[in-house]
């Protein structure tokens, strides 16, 4: 687990899905706050340019804040834009559902 303020993301080249969709999982660890969202950002934007399913993994996030929540919602966004590319969220924290909820984006976000 990432510890403070930290926060660090990283990249898996998966299987492909039944789909024939190529895979890759970003695992995000620590806080994805206004200061770390340029990195999630960065990393995601030039996969969705690839295409395929991209599963991004929140179960090590210790903080979400409206920043973070919203590169989420600007990655979803851009994905859907481009047409080809899937991008989902996985391993959503309690906390993290509950902020969905609120802000009523669990439907943006659901499979």
């Amino acid at each position: 687990m990432a510890t403070g303020d930290t926060f660090y993301c990283d990249k898996e080249e998966a299987k492909d899905d039944e789909f024939g969709n190529k895979v890759t999982i970003v695992r995000c660890h620590g806080r994805l706050v206004t200061e770390t969202s340029p990195e999630l950002k960065a990393m995601v934007k030039a996969l969705i340019s690839n295409g395929g399913r991209i599963i991004v993994d929140l179960s090590d996030v210790s903080h979400l804040d409206s920043s973070g929540l919203g590169t989420l919602v600007g990655l979803k966004a851009s994905a859907i834009n481009h047409g080809y590319c899937i991008l989902e969220l996985e391993n959503m924290t309690p906390r993290i559902l509950e902020l969905l909820r609120i802000t009523n984006l669990t439907h943006m976000f659901a499979k």
